[in-house]
């Protein structure tokens, strides 16, 4: 099975920003702890601040992977563009929030991504990506 990760902005900075809202764990740390537990599952990261990086990585792998998780970051509130890119390929999606958005600013409520993935885990730290991950295993 592949399962490819896809990070937006800011996420490579996981362990050092914010830890009060999202951990003090690395994303490295966090996914070597995920190639372990699930030996059977062939990863593919990607973590990009660029949005036209994220679209490309979603297109290149769009066709051939069984899922993908992806945490857009802030560009789950501002582009259009990354949910059109989901809407295109035939990988489904499970978008994944370290936060609870729902929690946060009101503009973090709208989501040009949502409704385009096959679901949305918000709120449940790094264990989100996991949960994920069991969805696309038992799907």
């Amino acid at each position: 099975m592949k399962i490819a990760i896809i990070n937006g902005p800011n996420l490579n900075l996981l362990g050092k920003r914010e830890p009060e809202v999202y951990g003090k764990e690395t994303f490295e740390d966090f996914l070597q702890d995920l190639i372990d537990h699930y030996p059977q599952v062939e990863f593919s990261y990607f973590q990009s601040n660029v949005e036209g990086e994220l679209i490309n990585e979603i297109q290149k792998l769009g066709f051939d992977y069984d899922g993908i998780i992806l945490n857009p970051g802030g560009y789950t509130h501002t582009s259009v563009a990354l949910g059109d890119a989901i809407a295109a390929i035939t990988t489904k999606v499970v978008e994944v929030h370290i936060s609870n958005i729902f929690s946060r600013e009101d503009f973090r409520k709208i989501s040009h991504v949502s409704g385009k993935s096959a679901g949305v885990i918000s709120g449940l730290g790094l264990k989100g990506y996991e949960l994920a991950l069991g969805w696309f295993i038992h799907h």
